[in-house]
């Protein structure tokens, strides 16, 4: 396996999965996981797409979580879409999950995926507006935290086109965004279902909004309980071990991240 200068290769330690990840670069976070966890209802045999796919974690998850038929991950940076594929070779993976490198907002423009025939879409689209926010950052950085190359609303729109009547959308961002989401939902005909917030102490407020989305849906709503990633003493709740250990399997991610949703430099070490 070619792995590049500031390159690593992280063992998620499930199913034998490994990852390739860039030290330099944007590296997964806890969002991915839990987004890949709040999708986990995604029915047999789907195919999916997952917009803006990174490093293709969320894929890797969905992949053992599920047993969807097929994922596309769909990439702007040639870099990490190029380092995305060669996790999905690491992991024998190739007929399950594939990569195009391409801008969301070219996708029907250029005929790259049709329109109309997912069963389902992942997203983890990137949470700051464009003025908002420091800016200092890598260009790889820079594309993966801030609108810079897709707004919300691209990604809303691009994944309407993309699904089937009833197909489900699955989100993950800020919390102050949750008004926009689901304004951006209804524009494009799908009615938001499903939502989870999630909250770095008991105490605090609450730092990732996963939101679930139904094309041609009827109007209904839930709100799932709460999730609370810490306890008072630091470490992890009941319920975010129970989502990284399944099938006495665990996640041993020793990875340093900053999580940019939570704005903290931390490891995984479940």
């Amino acid at each position: 396996m070619d792995i590049r200068p500031n390159e690593r290769i992280d063992d998620l330690e499930i199913n034998g999965y490994k990852i390739i990840q860039d030290q330099s670069g944007f590296c997964f976070g806890i969002d991915s996981v839990l987004l890949s966890d709040f999708a986990k209802e995604i029915k047999n045999n789907s195919k999916v797409a997952d917009l803006g796919t990174g490093n293709g974690i969320v894929g890797l998850l969905l992949c053992k979580k599920t047993k969807l038929n097929q994922i596309i991950g769909v990439e702007i940076q040639e870099e990490i879409a190029e380092m995305a594929e060669r996790s999905i070779k690491l992991n024998d993976l190739e007929e399950q999950f594939k990569i195009v490198n391409v801008d969301i907002n070219d996708i029907f423009k250029k005929n790259v995926l049709q329109k109309n025939t997912y069963d389902a879409v992942v997203m983890n689209p990137p949470y700051k507006e464009v003025g908002k926010g420091k800016t200092n950052e890598n260009s790889s950085k820079l594309i993966a935290r801030h609108e810079v190359k897709a707004t919300l609303s691209d990604f809303i729109k691009v994944a309407a086109g993309l699904l089937k009547d009833k197909g489900e959308v699955y989100v993950v961002h800020k919390p102050e965004r949750i008004v926009d989401i689901m304004q951006e939902m209804r524009a494009n005909k799908i009615e938001p279902k499903k939502m989870r917030l999630v909250y770095p102490y008991e105490n605090e407020t609450p730092s990732i909004v996963l939101i679930k989305g139904v094309k041609g849906g009827k109007k209904f709503f839930s709100v799932d309980k709460p999730l609370v990633i810490y306890q008072n003493n630091g470490e992890y709740t009941q319920d975010i071990k129970n989502i990284y250990i399944k099938n006495n399997i665990k996640i041993l991610c020793f990875v340093y991240i900053f999580d940019k949703y939570l704005n903290i430099n931390h490891f995984f070490t479940i």
